[in-house]
């Protein structure tokens, strides 16, 4: 998501966008976007929500080469309005929310290299266009990404970031959802993820948990390896009913009384899709010697 107090680079304008300058893109850089792009592809059917891939063909992301935004967004606009807009990296929350709130999606501009090709820290053009804007084409799914920016607004306002960041983290970056009695991926982080996206559907180790707004809300979230916990929503316009019909501010305020509910914990009240065995961070906490972490 965003970072509360990066520093604004001297070539950024006021609402921290960027040229992309997509003509000083190398050879190898469109190869390697070109490469990740024909793995994912391949494996995601299936296992990607119809709608993604959908988003795919219908914005002509299908290559070759990195995208224009210039181009990219006049398609995504004659869709749902939206456009991409190329920024610094990670840019300040009341930005990014405003960004979002005005259907404007905001995505790094710089492309990994191929020894990052499995796993960076900071998201990435591959990560950024490739996992977040098919699903912009759809337009119940780009009505929830425009609320949760107004919803954001409302947050920074009430002292709420951190509880807003999980509802991102666990739908838009992590989420999976049930259709035709099938789990299927939407998150981005899993979609743009050849790892994870075998991960969250296929090993035994996580929990994948019924989505509900409140236990989202009290869910620390791990950036450092695989999730310990997915949440399944049943569709995108329940996704979309939850948030414009919650009065955020109460819920924030009943949330202030209630403790964090550890990553890999399960609730006697949860709607259990998966037990996960949690072998998987058991396995990695012990030969590292860490404790279990949270952002």
């Amino acid at each position: 998501m965003a970072n509360a107090d990066p520093i604004r680079p001297p070539e950024a304008a006021d609402d921290w966008t960027i040229p992309q300058h997509w003509e000083r893109y190398t050879p190898a850089e469109h190869a390697l976007w070109d490469r990740l792009f024909a793995r994912q592809t391949h494996m995601l059917p299936g296992r990607v929500v119809p709608e993604f891939m959908a988003g795919l063909d219908l914005l002509r992301l299908t290559g070759p080469g990195i995208p224009d935004f210039e181009k990219l967004s006049e398609r995504l606009m004659k869709v749902t309005g939206w456009q991409v807009v190329a920024a610094p990296g990670l840019v300040p929350d009341a930005v990014f929310f405003d960004h979002l709130a005005h259907r404007r999606f905001v995505a790094g501009r710089f492309i990994r290299t191929p020894e990052q090709i499995d796993y960076l820290q900071e998201p990435d053009i591959f990560h950024d266009v490739f996992g977040h804007v098919p699903l912009l084409a759809h337009p119940v799914f780009a009505d929830y990404m425009q609320a949760y920016g107004e919803g954001g607004l409302r947050a920074e306002g009430l002292g709420a970031i951190e509880r807003l960041a999980r509802l991102y983290w666990y739908t838009v970056e992590f989420g999976l959802i049930r259709q035709d009695g099938e789990l299927k991926i939407y998150g981005s982080g899993i979609a743009s993820s050849y790892g994870e996206s075998l991960f969250a559907l296929d090993d035994p180790s996580p929990h994948r948990l019924g989505f509900d707004l409140r236990r989202v809300m009290r869910t620390p979230y791990r950036i450092d390896d695989y999730q310990q916990t997915y949440f399944v929503i049943d569709s995108f316009e329940d996704l979309l009913r939850q948030t414009v019909e919650t009065d955020f501010a109460p819920l924030y305020a009943q949330l202030e009384q209630a403790a964090d509910i550890p990553i890999g914990t399960i609730m006697p009240e949860d709607r259990v899709h998966t037990y996960g065995t949690q072998t998987h961070i058991q396995t990695h906490r012990s030969l590292s010697g860490r404790e279990d972490g949270a952002s």
